[in-house]
């Protein structure tokens, strides 16, 4: 594509950008803008998680390096880069702003640039950093957020970017050979520590604050700064947690929430700020494709613990509990560790019990006791791994926590089957269709008319 006649410079963005070894964040942007050029399907599904799509039709450019020709000499600073999507008389126009490293975005740059969007209509802006967004629609900056600004802003972690290719390639959903070369390198490119990439590896200095907090027994303020810092701590882990979980298993996992909170993250935030508060918990769910249910993570402050399970139903076709809680025995296939448990949950007030897993294996009987003539509705199988002091060291409390959860859904989840109701079967005395006609009716009738005399 032709550079766009409202521009008075501006380059093709370039897979071997000429620049200095020092401008990590010029290199690094022009070489993924050039690969959404130059890789169909990687422009797409990037493009898509915008609300924009790319089809047969469109023509798909991207610049860097770019002034407007009504720009003014005292601007401060200028985008990174432009995108620019064409399909017939229509044409989409994106600034692109990134940050590389510990650089972190600045919303009044970003107000600055949506000024400059409006003067040059361009439709929106796009963000990236090594900050995590719930959802590309939804920026990490509140400030960003909160705008009174009608230009969006959208954003995608380089994790995100990185894993978006990384899934292409392993789904075999890039068609052209040539193409899949480009994005193989862009992977190696990305990967390599040069590149500036990186996902979340600590929490903030607040979060062993707010362990001490805990441990002396204080109560944690819903508006309390500390709790606030680690909070949107926890949102940049349990993002970067489901690109980790995206690549393991090859397939997208994402953040399960309310609706009201999809669209509202500063409405997440205060719901799970009182919840923080009345609990000493962190709490996140994970969505990973056909899996029997969702990955609920819980991080328990008070008791220093990670617990990670999956709940499925009880299977309504066996009678016993027994018979329920053997069906779910049936599906593990490793030896479960002593942080392995069951907890079972019973209809009515009926309180919930719990066992190790490795004791209902032993004896599947002990699920009964005090429970006659109940039957269990549900399983919530867990792994309780407790840090101790770990768990309050920044560094450390992310490590343990990325290595259990994978640990959890490679050897217990990913084998687990949600039960399902057996489909209905054709009864033995309607096994044609002239059993079901008027006439086969009204024979039944008769019967059990005169059954019930």
């Amino acid at each position: 594509m032709d550079r766009p006649d409202y521009l008075v410079q501006g380059e093709a963005a370039r897979l071997f950008p000429v620049l200095s070894t020092t401008s990590k964040e010029g290199r690094t942007t022009s070489i993924v803008l050039a690969c959404m050029d130059k890789v169909e399907e990687f422009g797409a599904e990037l493009l898509g998680s915008i609300g924009q799509r790319v089809g047969k039709r469109s023509k798909l450019g991207t610049f860097t390096e770019i002034v407007f020709k009504d720009e003014k000499d005292n601007l401060r600073d200028r985008p990174d880069g432009l995108i620019v999507l064409t399909t017939g008389s229509r044409e989409w126009r994106a600034l692109v702003e990134a940050k590389i490293g510990n650089a972190e975005l600045c919303a009044d740059q970003i107000e600055r640039y949506r000024s400059l969007a409006k003067q040059n209509g361009i439709d929106c802006i796009i963000t990236l950093s090594n900050h995590f967004a719930t959802a590309p629609t939804n920026h990490p900056l509140e400030d960003v957020r909160k705008s009174r600004s009608k230009i969006p802003v959208f954003h995608w972690s380089w994790m995100y970017v990185l894993t978006t290719a990384d899934l292409l390639l392993s789904g075999d959903d890039v068609a052209d050979i040539d193409q899949q070369i480009l994005l193989n390198e862009l992977v190696r490119f990305l990967t390599h520590e040069s590149a500036g990439i990186k996902g979340f590896d600590r929490m903030p200095p607040e979060w062993s604050e707010l362990n001490r907090l805990v441990s002396a027994g204080g109560r944690i303020q819903v508006k309390s700064h500390e709790a606030e810092v680690v909070l949107d701590a926890w949102h940049q882990e349990t993002r970067d947690l489901s690109l980790i979980l995206s690549r393991q298993t090859e397939t997208m996992v994402c953040e399960k929430l309310p609706r009201k909170h999809l669209g509202d993250p500063t409405e997440r935030k205060k719901d799970e700020m009182i919840s923080l508060r009345d609990s000493n918990r962190l709490t996140a769910i994970l969505q990973v494709p056909n899996a029997a249910s969702p990955l609920e993570i819980v991080v328990d402050i008070a008791r220093r613990t990670i617990d990670v399970g999956m709940t499925l139903r009880a299977p309504e076709d066996k009678k016993s509990s027994r018979a329920r809680v053997n069906w779910l025995l049936r599906q593990i296939k490793v030896d479960p560790s002593d942080e392995v448990h069951v907890r079972l949950n019973w209809p009515g007030r009926s309180e919930a019990t719990q066992f190790p897993l490795k004791g209902l294996i032993e004896d599947p009987t002990i699920c009964e006791q005090d429970k006659s003539g109940l039957q269990v509705l549900s399983f919530h199988l867990y792994i309780a791994r407790r840090l101790g002091s770990k768990f309050t060291q920044q560094v450390n409390f992310i490590k343990e926590l990325e290595e259990v959860v994978p640990q959890y859904y490679r050897e217990i989840g990913q084998n687990l089957s949600e039960w399902r109701r057996p489909a209905p079967k054709i009864k033995p005395n309607r096994d044609v269709a002239s059993d079901v006609s008027p006439e086969g009716l009204a024979e039944d009738a008769d019967d059990k008319s005169l059954e019930i005399e």
